[in-house]
């Protein structure tokens, strides 16, 4: 009997992807890694990419990160976690609808918030003061995948990871960049049809909004419930981004991921109302303050002292600002808070709380 050739079998998923979009990224032509390997028998590039993710070490931190509520008492707040497999379902499902390459968009997804720092944007930002050079978490992440962790993936893959930030004023802006691929784009715009959904639900749980205070704007066009909503948005991107599936040449359409103006602007006005009353609302500085000073404790000490990280999460080369940062970064939310007070900050009667609990729903 013959000896079974494995390759059959990535071949045989790479012959698929023939029949994806002409604007899909195909695996078997995509622009490879820095590192070139031997291709796996079984997986398709993109397909590696996304187990490599999952089998990294600070994936499995993200579990114990911070969404938006910081150290929340009870099991149904959005974790990083929970968030980032949100994303990767609502990315997934408008990929798949557009005939482009899911793995790559999962892949991406998966890793587009792999180095955010721990007590969400408020650790973010205190680590954006402190450090040198700044720190933003897209560019944390794709360092984590690349020099970290050392993953090797496919350039596609780290594009995508290092252009998933938005500004605050619109969904679309590119000040922070715009991915080169269409799943990449994909990955970007579900980020926020997760986020401001989900947000919505842990406001809502934690009393500080109610589904009465959203805006007009937002019942009337994208719905008064979470899977309404969730379901006006991604269906509109895929009615608005149809062109991107291939099926109806036209050389005077923009080929790009879109919403509908209508839509666009009532997403926007939820984000600027999520901002407004939740992100920075004047009630949760306090607890926002405390948890920056739990990270600029870790900062400062391991920043002096790098001598005294115990972790292979850095590089030893680098100057001791970097090191420290990757070091603090890397933390989770608890363990963060644990070495800070061995460190001297505000002890178990203090410790980050906030006055949130899961409430019975209806």
């Amino acid at each position: 009997m013959p000896q079974f050739n494995f390759a059959t079998v990535r071949r045989r998923l790479e012959a698929r992807e023939a029949s994806l979009s002409p604007h899909a990224v195909k695996s078997a032509s995509g622009r490879g890694r820095a590192v070139a390997e031997e291709p796996s028998p079984v997986r398709t590039e993109f397909q590696r990419d996304r187990d490599r993710i999952i089998h990294s070490k600070a994936f499995r931190r993200l579990k114990h990160k911070t969404q938006v509520f910081i150290a929340p008492v009870g099991d149904h707040f959005v974790t990083r976690l929970t968030h980032t497999l949100e994303v990767a379902q609502i990315a997934r499902t408008i990929t798949r609808a557009l005939n482009l390459n899911e793995d790559l968009a999962e892949a991406i997804a998966l890793a587009h918030d792999i180095g955010h720092p721990p007590f969400g944007h408020a650790g973010e930002q205190a680590l954006a003061d402190l450090a040198p050079e700044g720190f933003r978490h897209a560019e944390q992440s794709l360092r984590v995948v690349d020099k970290l962790e050392r993953l090797n993936l496919t350039l596609e893959v780290l594009d995508g990871i290092v252009n998933s930030s938005k500004v605050r004023e619109d969904i679309f802006a590119e000040a922070w960049g715009v991915p080169s691929t269409l799943e990449g784009q994909i990955v970007k715009t579900s980020d926020a049809v997760a986020y401001i959904n989900h947000d919505i639900a842990d406001a809502v749980r934690a009393g500080l909004i109610s589904e009465e205070d959203l805006p007009a704007e937002v019942h009337d066009v994208l719905g008064s419930r979470h899977s309404q909503r969730i379901n006006t948005l991604v269906c509109d991107i895929i009615e608005a981004s149809w062109a991107t599936a291939g099926e109806e040449p036209d050389a005077n359409t923009e080929v790009a991921i879109r919403m509908s103006d209508g839509v666009a602007a009532a997403a926007n006005v939820l984000r600027e109302f999520m901002f407004q009353r939740v992100y920075l609302l004047e009630g949760r500085q306090e607890e926002t303050e405390r948890a920056k000073n739990v990270v600029r404790v870790l900062y400062n000490h391991y920043s002096q002292r790098p001598e005294e990280i115990e972790s292979d999460f850095v590089i030893l080369d680098d100057p001791p600002w970097r090191r420290a940062a990757d070091y603090v970064a890397g933390m989770t939310d608890g363990y963060a808070q644990a070495t800070a007070e061995r460190l001297g900050a505000p002890k178990s009667g203090d410790r980050l709380a906030s006055a949130v609990t899961d409430k019975p729903t209806r």
